[in-house]
């Protein structure tokens, strides 16, 4: 029924293979195209192409063109391919890179999954030979681009399963060594990698294809929970000296806005609510994404219905409607203030949705009118900037209210 704000995000892979220089013909096997006789005027490159220009104009500049792009291609492609091809893992012993150069190759150009994951686990293998750090950033990256490797083929189960081992594997270093002197920044490094494999674990139990609600829940209340008491230990403590920074805010705040999105998917959104407003007091209100929290704020309040507590009545539901729209008006509001470079696709889907989220708001109230207006500017603004699944619920909402008149 209601329209919720999202963030939208796209992940380019790119990975060009190099470009091979073929071995030359002999020069001495190659005829000139053209010999000069002894009375000629002598025939230079520039009066050559001069007079080839006039004869072909556009053939020639059609040439030049596709000569100048092809140089700058190459050009391009030797960059890419010592950049991100070679560059890329130079933080591994040759071994592991030629590996993980091979799986890269079968990931994301020859795409054959089976010889990728074989590489990867070779590559790991070989890592493990020479004695690299299993904790390491390199040796856990690798680990959790297999299990993304997984997710990308759509089997699951084997994505769970990796994200799991890792897990525990670095769980179980923390509790023996995370305390032991010297150990304080590995630490932090790791227990911040272990929050955020616990938010993908959460992610993936709570995919359609899986659906294991509660491995979900726990998954992703230990990262919440762990981030929060991490974060409360520094301000009690202060830092101990070598443990460098925690998670920033926005990270921190994503992990609460994910638990905050499991508990609304369950309808349970007098526990998304406050997961959704602890996590906009984290980033910046001239944030775009600031949008997409309050009107999944708006949309929690909107719908939910708390137990009472002992000797207390819950809200009620006019007074959550109201502070549903306040918060959607101050959705709208925010997003027509961000101008450019700040602004981008979240503002703009924002206020279609927010403006969506009022004409709801207002139809609950019997204000037939004025939803119709909202759901018609929710409309006209999802039309202007393509947001299909905006014109799509504005368009059933205004048949909604058709009915009811």
């Amino acid at each position: 029924m209601f329209c919720r704000a999202f963030a939208q995000s796209t992940s380019r892979r790119a990975a060009i293979a190099p470009t091979l220089r073929q071995p030359g013909a002999t020069l001495g096997h190659l005829r000139p195209l053209y010999t000069p006789n002894r009375t000629s005027r002598p025939f230079t490159t520039g009066a050559g192409a001069r007079e080839l220009y006039r004869n072909h104009p556009f053939s020639v500049s059609m040439a030049a063109f596709f000569i100048l792009s092809g140089a700058g291609f190459l050009a391009y492609s030797n960059y890419i391919y010592k950049t991100y091809i070679i560059g890329a893992f130079h933080n591994f012993p040759e071994p592991v890179a030629q590996k993980l150069r091979k799986a890269i190759y079968y990931t994301n150009i020859s795409l054959s999954p089976r010889d990728a994951v074989k590489y990867y686990r070779q590559a790991l293998a070989t890592a493990d030979e020479l004695g690299m750090d299993p904790f390491s950033d390199e040796i856990l990256g690798v680990k959790i681009q297999l299990a993304a490797l997984f997710e990308k083929i759509e089997h699951y189960r084997k994505a769970i399963d990796v994200l799991e081992i890792v897990r525990r594997d670095c769980l179980r270093w923390i509790d023996e060594l995370g305390g032991k002197d010297g150990n304080e920044g590995k630490r932090t490094r790791v227990l911040g990698k272990t929050v955020g494999i616990n938010v993908k674990l959460g992610e993936l139990y709570s995919n359609e294809h899986v659906r294991d609600r509660e491995a979900a829940e726990e998954r992703l209340t230990w990262a919440v929970e762990t981030v929060l008491r991490e974060k409360s230990r520094r301000v009690a403590e202060g830092v101990k000296p070598g443990e460098g920074d925690w998670m920033t805010d926005e990270e921190i705040g994503g992990a609460l806005e994910t638990l905050g999105h499991y508990y609304e998917e369950r309808n349970d959104h007098y526990l998304a609510a406050p997961l959704f407003l602890h996590a906009l007091t984290l980033i910046p209100a001239s944030n775009c994404h600031t949008v997409v929290l309050m009107n999944n704020l708006a949309i929690s309040l909107a719908q939910q219905t708390p137990p009472a507590a002992s000797g207390t009545a819950p809200a009620s539901r006019s007074t959550l409607i109201k502070s549903a729209k306040s918060w959607a008006e101050k959705a709208q509001a925010i997003a027509a203030d961000i101008k450019p470079p700040e602004r981008n696709e979240e503002c703009d889907i924002g206020c279609a949705v927010a403006l969506h989220n009022l004409g709801e708001f207002a139809e609950m109230d019997g204000k037939i009118s004025e939803a119709r207006r909202k759901y018609s500017e929710a409309r006209s603004l999802a039309k202007a900037i393509g947001f299909e699944e905006g014109i799509i619920n504005a368009n059933d909402g205004i048949k909604r209210l058709s009915k009811k008149q």
